[in-house]
């Protein structure tokens, strides 16, 4: 059951990374982010992309705030994942 659990944090993980990823690459495609498709990621990703946003502003035209967040994300999501599995152990589920 332990295993179970730490899989789907770990696919729950992984398809917010890509949604990130998404939502970056399609801000070079203004036609991306008036689709259906682009407004669902837009509202999923934007509340996590504003926290740096606030704390990083553009260079002119750069935005550098989302290859911070996505950084932070990995370190965030690597640290979760491993309490989640020490979390589980010491319950004796894994």
């Amino acid at each position: 059951m332990g295993e179970i659990i730490l899989v789907i944090g770990k696919y729950i993980y992984d398809i917010y990374y890509w949604l990130i990823l998404i939502s970056i690459f399609g801000s070079w495609f203004p036609q991306f982010q008036s689709s259906k498709i682009g407004m669902l990621v837009g509202r999923l990703v934007n509340p996590y992309l504003s926290i740096f946003r606030k704390f990083i502003p553009p260079l002119g035209m750069i935005d550098f705030s989302p290859i911070v967040a996505i950084i932070a994300y990995s370190y965030i999501g690597r640290f979760a994942l491993m309490g989640l599995s020490e979390l589980l152990l010491m319950l004796g589920a894994l």
